[in-house]
């Protein structure tokens, strides 16, 4: 048996084309708050204080500039620091909290995910697509499933997802290029797929079967199974997703089993989008 892999860096850079200094010559753009908000998204999903250097190395922005932003954000009390290292204080979760209050599609789309859970006895996630990741909007746990827990807000790569890969399928070409292009493409287990022309061909399949299936890349023994939601429109808007612990179900049971009770659970969420 293989060696398993050391757990993946969750503070890979951020995406290049969401630099602030795009914007550049925008007289109205305000450059110091981007940046702040560059630093912040910086901390990622790592659970552990992290260097000045750290942070700017991932946030792609100088040193002195990063440090300035993690002084304003002590200052305010969305920041702390122990040593040289820094941590975001509880009350980052304000701005989150800002957002999933303001949005009734989350508070609607939780008893569809629990009554899919039921139906199913597994665990399954609503998600949509940010940047090179998919974010969390919602869960209904059933079973723990990854080390990682995945709460509101967290985020995972969307190469080696379910849902990420049923987004990413939604893309034109162009974007999917520029995907492609920005993307950090990092092993999270001996089985994750990180090559590109092999990532396409995937993604491709999903386009023409409609869902996506993702068998142990990004945990070990960890099997899923995502299908976009979509609005009346017919835009993608988000992903579902059902996960298992593979030795409870073989992969060829995955669609006989779950796809049809998903993509019902999928309907539902659609008919609460007006997109």
């Amino acid at each position: 048996m293989r060696k398993p892999l050391p757990p993946p860096d969750y503070a890979a850079p951020l995406p290049a084309d969401e630099h602030p200094d795009r914007f550049r010559g925008d007289p109205d753009f305000m450059l110091t708050l981007s940046r702040g908000l560059r630093v912040i998204r910086a901390f990622g999903e790592r659970r552990y204080p992290q260097t000045a250097a750290d942070l700017s190395r991932r946030a792609g922005l100088p040193r002195a500039v990063t440090q300035r932003c993690l002084h304003t954000l002590i200052r305010l009390g969305f920041a702390e620091q122990q040593g040289r290292h820094y941590v975001l204080t509880p009350l980052i979760l304000s701005l989150g909290h800002a957002y999933f209050s303001s949005t009734p599609f989350v508070s609607l789309a939780q008893p569809v995910l629990e009554e899919l859970s039921a139906t199913v006895n597994e665990t399954c996630a609503l998600a949509i697509m940010e940047g090179n990741e998919v974010l969390y909007l919602a869960r209904s746990e059933v079973h723990r499933i990854l080390a990682t827990t995945l709460g509101l807000g967290s985020r995972l790569p969307a190469y080696c997802t379910t849902i990420g890969r049923v987004m990413l399928a939604q893309l034109p070409p162009a974007a999917l290029d520029r995907y492609f292009e920005t993307v950090e493409l990092a092993p999270y287990t001996e089985f994750t797929e990180t090559s590109p022309v092999r990532l396409r061909e995937i993604i491709a399949r999903v386009r023409e079967q409609g869902y996506a299936v993702v068998d142990q890349e990004l945990g070990l023994n960890v099997r899923a199974i995502g299908v976009p939601v979509r609005a009346a429109s017919g835009r993608a808007c988000g992903g579902l997703n059902v996960s298992v612990k593979s030795p409870r179900l073989p992969l060829a049971r995955f669609t006989s089993e779950f796809l049809a009770p998903m993509q019902a659970a999928a309907d539902k969420l659609g008919q609460f989008l007006v997109l």
